[in-house]
């Protein structure tokens, strides 16, 4: 059977899709190659054709999550810190707790990103520097910024660990409290 010119990069989309879905939801690390590849309908031995390895399909996914992460959260162009709020309150959101899969790759997979090699490693760090400079901007403060970006990713693990959604919604409310004492603090001197 011949193919488009474009169904290799289409099935190289849907398994980029299909596999940062799963991973985000079960983690990379539990489904193998013949598992990734069965999610959209092709054999193990086509897995071969996209990528060299499992690894090399984990750092794009990782760039590709994390890009995203980026455009959603720090944005191209006029930011400021209404936008700022709205994003930070949908990051600590109930629906971003229960929706890993939909969400931010960093609470899903950053003890996956960590233990990966050198490359994937400095892959993320480029694009989490991203998302920290474009707060920092807005803050006008690096060290505000890196706190923010620290305290979301750890709520929303904290409270996917948790198994009671009041005290899940009690973390969520806490930390965007906190943070948004944080940014008050700031805000007479910046985000006029």
């Amino acid at each position: 059977m011949r193919y488009s010119p474009s169904h290799k990069l289409e099935t190289k989309e849907k398994l980029l899709q299909s596999s940062a879905v799963s991973a985000k939801k079960s983690g990379f690390s539990t489904i193998g190659v013949d598992g990734l590849m069965k999610a959209i309908g092709l054999s193990g031995g086509a897995f071969y054709s996209h990528f060299s390895s499992k690894d090399e399909l984990f750092a794009a996914i990782v760039e590709r999550e994390l890009d995203q992460s980026l455009t959603r959260l720090g944005g191209q162009g006029g930011q400021d810190c209404a936008r700022l709020e709205r994003c930070l309150q949908h990051y600590l959101s109930m629906a971003h707790v229960e929706q890993p899969e939909a969400g931010c790759a960093l609470p899903t997979l950053g003890s996956e990103i960590a233990r990966s090699d050198i490359v994937v490693r400095q892959q993320a760090e480029l694009w989490i520097c991203r998302l920290q400079e474009s707060w920092a901007r807005i803050l006008e403060s690096d060290s505000l910024a890196w706190a923010i970006l620290s305290q979301c990713v750890g709520a929303l693990v904290v409270a996917r660990m948790l198994a009671t959604p009041d005290i899940q919604r009690t973390v969520l409310a806490s930390s965007h409290d906190e943070i948004g004492r944080q940014i008050a603090g700031r805000q007479q001197a910046t985000c006029k």
